[in-house]
């Protein structure tokens, strides 16, 4: 479980997502996401890179930085992936940002839903000032 000293982060604008890449080196990548209670949602066009690391292996980690920079929350996980294709979730991740992310997307791609579940949380840094 986040512990109550870092449920303000679940609020921020970004998070790190990494990924194992086919080369078994790790991917990083900036995306927008929401928090339901513990556990991450995100929504990923069906093309990228880090959508098909987690298809060939759903080990994920968040990342989620805070103020001063050396605080933060990570959530290490498996990642569930489930299709998109009416773009519902997307269009509520949009509404937290302002954005149609239909508009991100070329045509014949589709969006997911990637979740990760908390198997182990690592907070660093104290409750905010």
């Amino acid at each position: 479980m986040i512990p109550d000293s870092h449920l303000d982060l679940l609020d921020a604008e970004i998070g790190i997502l990494g990924t194992i890449g086919p080369s078994g080196r790790p991917q990083l990548s900036a995306v927008w996401f929401l928090a339901e209670g513990d556990t991450i949602r995100i929504s990923l066009n069906n093309s990228r890179q880090k959508t098909k690391n987690l298809q060939a292996n759903p080990k994920a980690s968040f990342l989620i930085p805070g103020t001063p920079p050396y605080r933060y929350v990570e959530i290490r996980g498996d990642a569930e992936i489930a299709p998109d294709d009416d773009y519902s979730f997307a269009g509520r991740v949009g509404a937290k940002y302002g954005a149609d992310l239909r508009e991100r997307d070329q045509p014949g791609q589709s969006r997911v839903v990637v979740t990760i579940r908390p198997a182990r949380v690592v907070t660093w840094g104290g409750p905010p000032s």
